[in-house]
């Protein structure tokens, strides 16, 4: 599994002047960590190596080590303010993992046998995705990386939902255990098959 490690300085100059002046003169993104037993802690992080951390797509669903003044604590990615149309960062939000205790997260969905599906190869469908993430609960040490989604067996006019998946040992669905089963992809007839019909 891949490990991840931050590093982020205590911030005490706090409030909206504050962050802006933090980003604008420092190239640093201010951040809160909160959760566990501890009191939330405000801190900043280098702007670039942030950046850099979260081309990784595994970074979101991974437990990050983050080192805060030379002390270091579990956290999960919870959210993040980004700039309209710039996409950078302006703000993150972590929240500490606790040993034991259940945490949610978002995962990634990892579509497979997509150009091999029967739906596709032998019925001429077109796949669309409805979502890309999941929301997981779990212990810590449970938490995937990514939830496959095998495409192989779908057919043309077939759904498939969050019951449908396979999860790893210990892995909850979020929606599921409220009772909404929501629908992941589908297979549907080609649009272009259906016009040259229709014509």
């Amino acid at each position: 599994m891949t490990e991840f490690t931050l590093n982020a300085e205590i911030r005490s100059d706090l409030g909206k002047g504050a962050s802006r002046r933090l980003r604008r003169n420092v190239a640093l993104v201010p951040a809160v960590v909160y959760g566990g037993e501890a009191a939330p802690q405000s801190i900043s992080l280098v702007a670039k190596d942030f950046a850099k951390l979260l081309e990784n797509e595994a970074s979101f669903s991974h437990v990050l080590s983050l080192n805060v003044a030379g002390k270091a604590e579990n956290v999960l990615i919870k959210a993040l303010q980004r700039h309209p149309s710039k996409g950078f960062v302006l703000h993150a939000d972590f929240v500490r993992v606790v040993a034991g205790q259940k945490l949610t997260a978002h995962v990634p969905l990892h579509f497979i046998n997509e150009e091999t599906a029967v739906g596709v190869k032998q019925q001429g469908g077109e796949i669309s995705h409805v979502v890309a993430e999941v929301e997981v609960s779990c212990l810590p040490k449970d938490l995937p990386e990514f939830i496959e989604v095998d495409m192989a067996a779908v057919e043309v006019g077939h759904i498939v939902h969050l019951s449908n998946l396979k999860l790893p040992k210990g892995v909850e669905l979020v929606a599921l255990a409220h009772g909404n089963d929501l629908a992941v992809a589908n297979i549907h007839a080609s649009r272009v098959k259906e016009e040259g019909a229709a014509e």
